[in-house]
């Protein structure tokens, strides 16, 4: 059973700054490209970044690119997601996510390309 577990939220001031972990259990995280995503009130979830399973790549959201650092470490089996810079607008639930498939050459924003879903981290900016 595939587990994710994200922690790190809270409330912050804007201009300030959060870092996120996603810890993994239940496959080879290793070989799993991971992903962020994040979901405000009265919206639908949206990208925010992925890494690849080798951590050799990563893709960005338009509107987190600069501010955000996603980050791996394979041998805690831990994504992170390293947010500085934050906005009011930045505020949502954030979720991690798994590939739906291992190894692949690709990183990918849709939703459909995850397989796999932690529970969730508020995270909350005021102004």
């Amino acid at each position: 059973q595939v587990q994710l577990v994200e922690s790190g939220g809270g409330l912050v001031q804007a201009g300030g700054s959060l870092r996120l972990s996603c810890a993994a259990s239940g496959r080879t995280f290793s070989t799993y490209a991971m992903g962020w995503f994040r979901q405000a009130p009265g919206k639908e979830r949206e990208f925010v970044a992925a890494i690849k399973w080798s951590g050799s790549r990563t893709l960005y959201a338009d509107s987190v690119k600069g501010r955000f650092t996603i980050s791996r470490d394979n041998a805690k089996n831990t994504v992170y997601l390293q947010m500085n810079g934050l906005k009011p607008e930045d505020t949502a639930v954030y979720y991690c996510a798994s590939d739906r498939l291992s190894q692949r050459i690709s990183l990918y924003s849709a939703e459909t390309e995850y397989g796999y879903w932690g529970q969730g981290t508020q995270v909350t900016v005021s102004s």
